[in-house]
């Protein structure tokens, strides 16, 4: 309550009782903003006649290529290869493999008793 006659002033532009901002401290989520350059990208790295990084193999692309070689592969090699489960590895084989690509893969136990799993000539169809 004011004790004289004079009415309060109201800046424009700032609001009343806003805090004032933290001097060296940055605001993270401002820094975060869509389109910003990280810092540590490296100049020229996207430069004109740069070649690019070879793309790595993927672990699909890796248990594709077992898939195609004429003996097959078992579950647990495709395991070893790509560090999945069993249940992970034969997901992928009947989602990916079987429906998405409609691939012909054939399951076959041989004399060792042990499952293989190879495509069948890498032809499509079911």
């Amino acid at each position: 309550m004011a004790l004289n006659n004079e009415t309060p002033t109201v800046e424009t532009g700032a609001v009343s009782g806003a805090l004032p901002k933290a001097e060296g401290k940055a605001n993270s989520r401002r820094n975060n903003v869509a389109g910003a350059v990280p810092r540590n990208d490296a100049v020229g790295k996207n430069a004109p006649g740069a070649k690019p990084a070879p793309a790595a193999e993927t672990k699909a692309s890796i248990v594709l290529k077992k898939l195609k070689s004429p003996k097959g592969v078992t579950i647990e090699a495709l395991m070893e290869a790509t560090g999945w489960q069993a249940h992970s590895v034969r997901g992928f084989l009947s989602a990916v493999v079987k429906k998405k690509l409609g691939l012909s893969l054939v399951s076959e136990t041989g004399k060792n008793g042990v499952r293989q799993y190879r495509i069948d000539n890498g032809g499509k169809g079911k």
